[in-house]
């Protein structure tokens, strides 16, 4: 398999485990593909890891760990408008702000409506 297929592999376990809610799984997928590969939107892809592990991290009970890695996809996320990666970058930006605002609302992760967790629409 080519560099370009693997990376394609790894890209895409990433968002399946995303989809089912396995957050920590797709959080490995990503970081696999970001620590093999040399790319140019390794940005974007550490971005997805860490809205990843803010999930990660909620569903553990650490806020702190929560916001702190959402405020961090934020700002990796901050070059990127439009499509990238078959991903509409406003609608996520909107959505992760929508959970940081309930973040910062709430005291305990089992406040957390996972309804709101971003969807990563893919085209």
């Amino acid at each position: 398999m080519s560099n370009a297929s693997e990376m394609r592999v790894l890209f895409e376990k990433g968002l399946n485990e995303y989809e089912k809610g396995d957050y920590f799984e797709a959080h490995e997928a990503w970081e696999d593909l970001w620590s093999d590969y040399n790319f140019p939107d390794r940005k974007f892809i550490q971005g997805l890891i860490q809205l990843s592990v803010s999930f990660v991290h909620l569903s553990n009970g650490n806020m702190i760990g929560a916001r702190n890695l959402l405020k961090k996809c934020q700002q990796k996320f901050s070059d990127y408008k439009g499509i990238h990666r078959q991903i509409n970058i406003n609608e996520l930006k909107f959505a992760i702000e929508a959970v940081s605002l309930t973040y910062d609302n709430i005291e305990e992760s089992s406040e957390f409506d996972w309804d709101l967790v971003p969807v990563l629409k893919v085209f």
